[in-house]
């Protein structure tokens, strides 16, 4: 009996590792990068270990998808260290009902992390080509709770607001306010400010007003469109 169970289990790693090959590269990752870099809440962990991160890049670059580096998914555009994405959810203190607003869906990654977290995803991408990528691999996975939006980010999601939290995974000089003003009451925000290195921010919004606390330091691309004609 004991080397019928021991078979089994054999032949399920097999399968396991046939559906799935970077099962294991994934669970590393959030073993050696993550929990032992101070990241503790359990959903969080749960979506870095179940969304696949390799199928947000190319096929030539998924070998190194879970490598602790920044990865190329599209010219000019990295998926950041995993830690940060990881920080930066675990930051806002999801529930499972909750409203988010993503400004800045790149490969869709951080989108997909956020799906497994909280109830209902919106997120903006102001290039076209990356929108529709991250739009059709977001589908095509089964992150049937996130909405894509092409066009500037700066200006949020008013027709969805408001938000319970609001995560931006692209650089600026400065908070947006219209973002702010999307947050319901209580809600969070976290968003890295700067310009080479940038400082990763969370903002609280409170019925005394605006509470920010540094968290970081980070080094996220820049947002672009509206932002940069109001510099």
């Amino acid at each position: 009996m004991l080397v019928i169970l021991i078979i089994s289990l054999f032949w399920s790693d097999i399968a396991t590792a046939q559906v799935d090959p970077f099962k294991r590269l994934r669970y590393s990752m959030v073993d050696e990068q993550i929990r032992k870099r101070g990241v503790k809440q359990p959903d969080v962990l749960s979506a870095l270990e179940t969304v696949p991160r390799h199928l947000f890049v190319p096929e030539m670059q998924q070998p190194i998808a879970y490598q602790d580096a920044p990865v190329t998914f599209a010219p000019g555009h990295n998926l950041p260290h995993a830690i940060v994405s990881a920080r930066m959810i675990e930051l806002l203190e999801l529930d499972s009902d909750d409203r988010v607003l993503e400004i800045g869906t790149g490969s869709g990654y951080d989108a997909a992390l956020l799906s497994r977290v909280a109830g209902k995803i919106f997120t903006i991408e102001i290039d076209r080509s990356l929108g529709v990528r991250a739009k059709e691999i977001l589908g095509q996975l089964g992150f049937s709770n996130v909405e894509v939006k092409i066009g500037d980010g700066y200006r949020g999601w008013p027709e969805q607001a408001p938000f319970d939290a609001i995560l931006v995974t692209v650089s600026t000089p400065e908070p947006p306010p219209p973002l702010y003003d999307q947050l319901k009451m209580g809600g969070k925000m976290v968003v890295a400010v700067g310009d080479l290195v940038q400082e990763m921010q969370l903002i609280v919004k409170t019925p005394e007003g605006r509470i920010t606390r540094p968290v970081s330091l980070v080094n996220l691309g820049p947002m672009t469109g509206e932002v940069k004609q109001r510099e």
